[in-house]
């Protein structure tokens, strides 16, 4: 099965805002519609796949319309069938997976045909995981329906790398949206730049941060914090080996309570304000991100040390961080630098946004933070 591809299909048999819907999904890039009749698919520009979806089997002398893509249950010999009498067209098998034989019926498909097309009664993921594992070594798509988009992004991730596609039961206006985001399996890469530290100041006692996240974190991985919305500093999990205690590669040890680091769609987030079941955004050197869960905010009072940086064109950053050897930033190639070792000339990476904010959303006005 491939993983390279992430299709997104709207199902639009049960859509009432049509037209909004299908403008939203061509704006979106979303790869194909899905309708159960070939009327449904006429007015469609080709530059989107045009699904015809039958829960019933098809015949060669059934009319396709302008379908690009036909799914129904059928046999291997059938499909032949099907593609000689309409070789402009591509087949896949729906199965619909009720029973322990249904799902036999869809990991045979999974792991022999080059498209199936799978609706799972269930609300349980297992039979999904089932069918994933069976074609995992195989070259065909797995396109999974889902009800809504809560659903969709569980999809997306089983097994960790989920279902190839999704063919999502369109509803509202957004979803089109939403689902390729989905699709994405992350967030949009940052771009990093080499700050200069040019100085640090123990600042006496405060509340610090640690965010423990429901994942694990890479070695060159952390969170973006910094004191102001304008710039923030790489901060490294507590992967690396420490003396005296273990490592906790799910935890970032972030900085004062005040401070900023990035969550969804581009929002920053007080760490203060965090709580279990949010999720903020996990960056690497390279700067690819991901959106990680937050399991748990920690907050204790510690004594604290201010970072002062600077970028290339003068830029002022500032991170007040936890004065503790074991606190670490990344610096340029992934090097782990400790907190407290930290003087002036050090170079680190950070993050500086051009666009102000408004509660934690980009936006164009004027605002100064000092």
């Amino acid at each position: 099965m491939s993983t390279t591809t992430r299709l997104c299909w709207l199902d639009l048999r049960e859509a009432t805002s049509r037209d909004a819907i299908v403008e939203e999904a061509l704006h979106q890039g979303i790869d194909g519609l899905v309708a159960a009749h070939p009327s449904e698919l006429a007015g469609l520009p080709p530059s989107i796949d045009r699904v015809l979806l039958s829960e019933e089997p098809v015949t060669p002398g059934t009319d396709l319309g302008v379908a690009d893509v036909v799914v129904a249950p059928m046999t291997p010999t059938e499909r032949q069938t099907l593609e000689a009498a309409h070789p402009d067209v591509r087949f896949g098998v729906y199965v619909d997976v009720a029973d322990a034989p249904t799902l036999e019926d869809a990991c045979r498909a999974a792991s022999t045909q080059d498209l199936t097309v799978i609706r799972f009664r269930d609300p349980t993921k297992i039979p999904l995981e089932i069918v994933l594992a069976a074609a995992d070594a195989c070259d065909g798509s797995v396109v999974t329906m889902a009800g809504d988009l809560e659903e969709a992004q569980i999809i997306y991730t089983v097994l960790e790398h989920g279902s190839d596609g999704v063919a999502l039961r369109a509803r509202a206006v957004g979803e089109a949206t939403a689902l390729r985001a989905a699709a994405l399996g992350g967030s949009d890469p940052v771009k990093l730049d080499e700050l200069r530290v040019v100085r640090t100041t123990h600042v006496g006692m405060g509340e610090r941060a640690c965010i423990d996240t429901c994942s694990y974190l890479g070695l060159d991985e952390g969170i973006l914090v910094g004191s102001t919305s304008k710039g923030q500093v790489l901060c490294v999990s507590e992967t690396h080996p420490l003396p005296y205690m273990p490592t906790r590669p799910f935890r970032v040890n972030a900085g004062a309570i005040h401070s900023y680091t990035l969550g969804e769609n581009g929002r920053t987030r007080y760490l203060s304000e965090l709580r279990a079941g949010d999720r903020v955004t996990a960056v690497r050197t390279d700067g690819s991100t991901r959106l990680v869960t937050v399991g748990r905010v920690k907050i204790e009072s510690r004594p604290l040390i201010s970072i002062d940086a600077e970028s290339s064109d003068g830029r002022a950053v500032n991170l007040i961080l936890q004065h503790d050897w074991h606190v670490r930033v990344l610096g340029p190639g992934a090097e782990v630098l400790n907190s407290t070792e930290l003087r002036p000339g050090h170079i680190v990476l950070g993050h500086l946004p051009t666009a102000d904010r408004h509660v934690g959303y980009p936006i164009r006005e004027f605002c100064r933070e000092q």
